[in-house]
């Protein structure tokens, strides 16, 4: 096991927790906000059972999904804006709590915590799949198209696992401000992944081709 790349990923991991611990129970004043720890539950214990898989299953696809600086201008504005939207998401679904703002059914948030949970399934297929994937838009020299299980049905199964999951995440915590908010999320990535279209046709051997083949992009039978 690389234990560089370990220490990398367990750090990465834990100031996660931090993060969005502080973003989502400081603004709620308590730690008793029910709908926090049900979302810290289902986001990060997947991601640790996902990470250990790849640290040994496939070490190299886990280092690109640690890489996170984007280089072309486009891609950084997109990740800057969808910092903001998680940084203003968070910070209302905890003073939403605080204030008593929304009054979601239990049956609302179960449904969205199963949501979730299945776009994180998603997501773990896509990585399995294809382990070209970066966190980051590049196209590396031995980069293959891949055209086969869930890259059969969309060009960008990622992000349609993404969308399932973020667009969950403030019904998970009980806010429909926070849900409005989080409603730019598919805006962010119409813009991201018009962008890495141009870059994949341009340098990726076939693509031009897969898009043929394979029409839509994110959501079957729509876009």
């Amino acid at each position: 096991m690389n234990a560089k790349l370990a220490a990398q990923a367990v750090s990465k991991f834990l100031i996660g927790v931090a993060l969005v611990g502080l973003l989502v129970f400081l603004p709620a004043g308590s730690l008793e906000f029910s709908n926090g720890c049900l979302f810290m539950a289902i986001l990060f214990l997947p991601m640790l059972v996902v990470g250990f898989v790849l640290m040994v299953k496939n070490p190299e696809l886990l280092a690109k999904r640690l890489e996170s600086k984007e280089k072309q201008a486009t891609q950084q504005t997109v990740v800057k804006l969808s910092g903001l939207m998680f940084l203003v998401g968070f910070v209302l679904a905890g003073m939403d709590y605080r204030f008593g703002w929304s009054d979601l059914s239990g049956t609302v948030v179960t449904v969205a915590s199963v949501v979730f949970l299945a776009g994180y399934i998603m997501y773990a297929e896509v990585l399995r799949e294809n382990t070209y994937l970066s966190r980051t838009i590049q196209v590396t020299d031995d980069q293959q198209v891949i055209d086969t299980g869930l890259y059969g049905i969309v060009r960008h199964p990622m992000y349609l696992a993404t969308l399932l999951m973020f667009m969950t995440m403030p019904l998970v915590l009980g806010s429909l401000p926070s849900f409005v908010v989080f409603c730019t999320y598919p805006f962010l990535m119409a813009a991201r992944i018009k962008d890495e279209e141009k870059v994949l046709t341009a340098k990726l051997p076939g693509y031009a081709e897969y898009k043929e083949k394979v029409r839509y992009k994110m959501i079957p039978f729509v876009w």
